[in-house]
């Protein structure tokens, strides 16, 4: 017993020094925005990937590049559009004069961490390209299964407001995200700082990795092992399965859902330097992690009902351990 809880307490040196480095980077870019810099960091701990949804201007894509750019690994881009092609986010097997066999080209969702920008520019059949490897960590391609390394990410962003020549994503897209992230406005004080800092030039010229992939694999072996009673466990499956019987949605939150609560509060949980989950660190997660998998009433959504309002109910109505 002893035994394991050094080594809890060591795991969380690891955490809490990955989480910090990242976020001190992310903070240099993006003023004012410290809890979406911690979840977008808790979500690469829990193997989760993030939907940035927002509206233009407020840094979605900025977000995305220090995040990546903290960390020394393999990072890629995709430009989505309404012309882009499956193959040109898997790769395509091409054939090859000196050996006389078809090889395989990788695409650029062979990375430690993939950037999709206006991820809902591209075509359904393009968006379904992306299912395999966010859910099974592999891409096939002619009958071969070709796995990603660890760490990986997606990271994709889209406006809520532009809908004309976008292609909205469907329910099981939308599942395999572990949290849909909204940035906001930045207040005055941040605002200025902003003004300040990216008027003397592009701050993103001068951020460096502060850390690497072998030690982010390590942060999320450490996640796994964080401790989590059943009374938490039981408290995860409660708040979801409540969203299925609310008589306001149509869709609730899936299984799915539930495997990623428990993920997002281990890694929440290691981000603040503890080894153990509490219930108030699903009350923080549960509005970026389920609301985005509900589909609502009709007539709900005619009476102003949002998806957020549902998971206020949810969380208000189930009653948290008290252990």
């Amino acid at each position: 017993m002893a035994t394991r809880a050094r080594q809890r307490v060591a795991d969380l040196g690891v955490v809490s020094e990955t989480v910090h480095a990242i976020e001190e980077n992310i903070q240099w870019v993006l003023s004012g925005k410290d809890e979406v810099a911690r979840l977008a960091i808790t979500a690469l701990l829990a193997e989760g990937h993030i939907l940035i949804e927002d509206v233009p201007g407020v840094g979605k894509t900025l977000l995305a590049r220090a995040l990546a750019t903290s960390i020394d690994c393999s990072v890629s881009r995709i430009q989505f559009t309404p012309d882009l092609l499956p193959s040109d986010v898997t790769g395509v097997s091409v054939y090859s004069p000196d050996t006389g066999e078809f090889e395989f080209t990788p695409g650029p969702i062979f990375a430690n961490i993939v950037l999709g920008d206006e991820i809902n520019r591209a075509g359904p059949k393009t968006q379904s390209a992306m299912l395999e490897s966010m859910e099974e960590r592999g891409v096939t391609i002619d009958g071969i299964t070709h796995e990603l390394a660890v760490p990986y990410m997606v990271i994709a962003t889209q406006n809520p407001i532009e809908l004309e020549g976008t292609y909205p994503l469907p329910e099981a897209q939308r599942d395999r995200f572990l949290m849909r992230l909204r940035i906001g406005y930045p207040d005055n004080e941040s605002e200025l700082e902003i003004l300040r800092t990216h008027g003397r030039g592009d701050p993103m010229a001068e951020l460096e990795a502060v850390t690497d992939a072998r030690t982010v694999a390590a942060a999320i072996e450490a996640v796994r092992r964080v401790a989590i009673t059943d009374a938490m466990e039981r408290y995860l499956i409660e708040v979801c399965r409540a969203t299925r019987v609310h008589p306001d949605v149509e869709l609730g939150a899936s299984p799915r859902a539930s495997l990623g609560m428990l993920r997002a509060t281990r890694a929440w949980a290691a981000a603040s330097d503890r080894d153990y989950v509490i219930p108030d660190d699903a009350k923080v997660l549960a509005p970026h992690v389920l609301p985005h998998r509900l589909i609502l009433r009709p007539e709900a959504e005619l009476s102003g009902r949002t998806a957020e309002h549902i998971i206020d109910d949810v969380l208000a109505s189930v009653p948290a351990p008290t252990e």
